[in-house]
């Protein structure tokens, strides 16, 4: 009988070894996991600073969000007294001189009858001096009163009292509208951006105008420091108040300090 020799041949498998199964889709979702997780991590993180930033303006808002024209019992509308009123306020509170001065001193202006540019012009020198007295604001007095004259003057001729003559010849136009302005005696840049943050209540096509000083305030306030990633925060009707606040922030560290604690309550 004839036997067969040789070994039983040991075929060794081709390629890779497979892996037990389960396991590769287990590591597979583990890592689907980990984006997952990560994603919804940068999600939750954004929600967390928008909601900061929302309770940073809210408190903001609620505290120091009264407008300075309102401050200094200006009922602002497109009018032409209480336009006219809201620059004689920009004017004063363009001086080195504390911003609650500058608002009695344009409360006295108004009170003593210099409501508008024909009043202002023919009031005397020394009843101007005497009235922005009577509101504290001295140390200026006397240039301050010249410049009104100078300035309510140049309102009444050139724009027949009427500063919506202003707006229509500025067209719209942000810059042309500050160059205008800085044409008034005694209202430079500073003064220029003031009348503009204020009065972009009356007149939205301005909306929004964030200056340098209210950006000063919100870098403060650790909220963006950029008009297009700030004036999305408040309504468009809320600029005017919340560039109030973000200027009082600039101005006064004890209003961040507040701010940030009533936001965090």
């Amino acid at each position: 009988m004839t036997k067969t020799r040789g070994k039983t041949s040991e075929r060794k498998p081709h390629g890779k070894v497979s892996q037990p199964p389960g396991e590769s889709a287990a590591k597979s979702a583990d890592k689907s996991a980990a984006k997952t997780s990560g994603k919804t991590s940068d999600k939750a993180s954004g929600s967390g600073k928008a909601s900061g930033r929302q309770d940073t303006v809210h408190a903001l808002l609620d505290a120091h969000g009264q407008t300075y024209a309102a401050e200094a019992g200006i009922r602002l509308r497109d009018t032409p007294q209480p336009l006219y009123q809201l620059l004689v306020l920009a004017d004063l509170l363009s001086a080195r001189i504390r911003a609650s001065v500058a608002v009695a001193a344009a409360r006295a202006l108004a009170d003593a009858g210099m409501r508008d540019p024909r009043r202002m012009a023919e009031a005397s020198w020394q009843q101007r001096v005497d009235a922005l007295g009577e509101g504290g604001y001295r140390r200026y007095d006397e240039r301050t009163a010249t410049q009104l004259g100078e300035g309510a003057a140049l309102v009444r001729d050139r724009y027949g009292g009427d500063l919506r003559r202003m707006r229509d010849a500025a067209d719209g136009d942000v810059k042309k509208l500050r160059a205008l302005l800085q044409e008034v005696p005694g209202l430079g840049p500073t003064g220029a951006d003031i009348f503009v943050r204020e009065a972009q209540l009356a007149w939205p096509e301005f909306a929004p105008y964030l200056d340098a000083k209210a950006l000063k305030g919100a870098e403060r306030l650790g909220l963006p420091d950029r008009p297009g990633d700030l004036a999305p925060l408040v309504a468009r009707e809320d600029t005017a108040a919340l560039a109030a606040g973000l200027v009082r922030a600039a101005l006064d560290a004890s209003v961040v300090d507040e701010v940030r604690e009533k936001a965090a309550a």
